[in-house]
């Protein structure tokens, strides 16, 4: 997955700016970017505040390193049991 060019700063910068009254289209053409990401950024980090936005993003990333160890365990235990039910 592509790193974003946004920080999780600037992205809620972006989103405070729309929530003062700026259009959104002119908010995307100043930003570079397109109203799909303007709307994902804010169906994700509408809300939130710099230090939330943070902490969302190392529970992401550790939420992800378990995912990788659950699903390394589960495929040890898969061999072990394929090894353990065939006859030597």
């Amino acid at each position: 997955m592509r790193k974003s060019r946004f920080t999780e700063e600037q992205v809620i910068g972006v989103l405070r700016e729309q929530e003062a009254g700026m259009q959104t289209g002119d908010l995307c053409r100043k930003h570079g970017i397109s109203p799909a990401t303007f709307y994902q950024w804010k169906a994700k980090f509408g809300g939130l505040e710099v230090s939330e936005a943070r902490r969302l993003r190392t529970l992401e990333a550790e939420n992800a390193r378990l995912k990788k160890l659950l699903a390394e365990a589960m495929l040890d235990n898969a061999v072990l049991k394929d090894v353990a039910s065939k006859k030597w």
